[in-house]
């Protein structure tokens, strides 16, 4: 289970860590509102446990700002406010429970299994872009009803791209989720693994182009247009231009100069280093 733990006490959130990873979550920790707002948009976690007392913003800014931007992932708060015009305002803002600090280890697991297992009941399991499908419970894809065949990397950022759809990404949000601050290669792998979906998504779709680029800030997933312009794979032709980053331009007329434009060796044009 995924989970971000919006905490400023270091003490309080290594203590919380040790709680949860001891029952194998996996548990993403920051001490700021305005970062945890930015990363429960752009994350799918299965829940956020929030604190109050933050050193920006204070924690009902934060279950504010997350709801306003449709933001469905559950929310339990941690705080020391045993008030009574602190719960109701909280659960008010849209938190999915409270709980007062001290509290035992074992009542945390079990509310944050309580709710998760609420939020999964609630949930649609797939998501839907036109043709294309996700399954994040099995975390398959499809398109049409025939499987794709993606690797680890190119399905985490498809499962990103859908959970957010019409939300553009960046390279850097890319990165930070894939690898999570850990062994980061190069930014340009990013362009490397959309190169190669939209290459999957293409040759599925007959040439539906479903990851849209926004020039300078990133990629964007969107239902595909019935009049769009079809994408068609450099084994159709030789002179096609694909790809429509800096990067996969000067990839694509890298690849022209070392082949004289051989169909046959266009195959294999958006590796950078090691993709997997």
């Amino acid at each position: 289970m995924r989970v971000l733990l919006i905490e400023d006490d270091s003490n309080i959130a290594q203590s919380i860590e040790l709680m949860l990873k001891s029952e194998s979550f996996n548990v993403h920790t920051t001490d700021f509102g305005e970062d945890g707002v930015d990363l429960g948009k752009v994350y799918d976690y299965d829940i956020i446990l929030l604190d109050l007392n933050l050193p920006d913003i204070s924690g009902f800014d934060v279950l504010r700002a997350l709801r306003v931007s449709k933001v469905k992932t559950p929310i339990l708060i941690l705080s020391g406010r045993a008030g009574i015009e602190d719960k109701v305002r909280g659960l008010g803002y849209g938190a999915d429970d409270y709980m007062t600090k001290p509290f035992h280890k074992d009542e945390l697991v079990a509310r944050i299994h309580a709710i998760a297992r609420r939020s999964r009941q609630q949930q649609p399991v797939v998501i839907n872009t036109g043709d294309l499908s996700l399954n994040l419970d099995s975390k398959t894809a499809a398109v049409g009803g025939t499987p794709l065949h993606l690797t680890s990397k190119e399905y985490q950022i498809l499962e990103l791209l859908s959970l957010r759809k019409g939300t553009t990404f960046t390279k850097e949000l890319f990165l930070r989720n894939l690898y999570g601050g850990i062994d980061e290669p190069e930014i340009k792998i990013i362009d490397v693994f959309i190169c190669k979906l939209r290459k999957k998504l293409a040759s599925a779709s007959e040439g539906k182009n479903y990851i849209e680029t926004v020039r300078g800030r990133g990629y964007v997933l969107r239902d595909p247009a019935k009049d769009e312009l079809r994408i068609t794979l450099p084994d159709e032709t030789a002179n096609t231009f694909y790809g429509d980053t800096e990067w996969e331009q000067a990839v694509h007329m890298s690849w022209r100069s070392r082949t004289n434009g051989s169909p046959a060796a266009a195959h294999g044009h958006c590796r950078f280093g090691e993709a997997r």
